[in-house]
């Protein structure tokens, strides 16, 4: 179980959309997605008030990652931003984030990570990317990594970096 963990604004409120039965197998993700988006307000400070979260397959991720990147694969994780539209201006709307199993999955077995750790993670990746967060050059990757390590402490979870060689220091993020 998680921390509870108080927003440093109001916390965003987070549309959990579960687009494929392959979810079914793992019944805390919603939660889970939540936690994390509720880490990074209590670690950062959050101007929008919502985004949308969408757990599918990698057919679908894969089609999403062909059309907008052109590249044709599955990934584990894609953010769209909001368009700067009165509309989302108005309503302070992040975007949305898209997580495909299959990869989540692999990468697990890969690299030995357990599930709902890794879904915060990549969570907290795309959530991240939402807020202008990138991973371009490597001063702007050591940006992100040591924000995203230093919410996943938040949250009582394992630093993402540190089996992968990267050891971060949590200064101010």
């Amino acid at each position: 179980m998680m921390p509870t963990l108080k927003p440093l604004g109001e916390a965003p409120r987070v549309d959990v959309q579960i687009q494929s039965a392959l979810w079914d197998a793992e019944p805390e993700a919603a939660e889970t997605v939540r936690d994390a988006v509720a880490a990074v307000a209590a670690t950062i400070s959050v101007p929008g008030l919502g985004l949308s979260v969408s757990l599918t397959d990698d057919a679908t991720i894969r089609s999403l990652n062909r059309q907008w990147r052109g590249i044709d694969k599955p990934t584990n994780v894609l953010s769209f931003p909001a368009a700067h539209t009165q509309a989302a201006i108005a309503t302070k709307f992040f975007g949305d984030i898209i997580i495909g199993y299959e990869t989540l999955k692999r990468e697990c077995a890969d690299e030995n990570m357990i599930f709902l750790h890794h879904l915060a993670h990549l969570t907290v990746h795309g959530f991240l990317h939402l807020m202008g967060y990138n991973h371009e050059s490597d001063p702007e990757a050591d940006d992100m990594e040591r924000v995203e390590s230093k919410i996943m402490a938040t949250m009582g979870l394992p630093d993402p970096w540190v089996d992968r060689g990267i050891n971060r220091e949590f200064g101010d993020a």
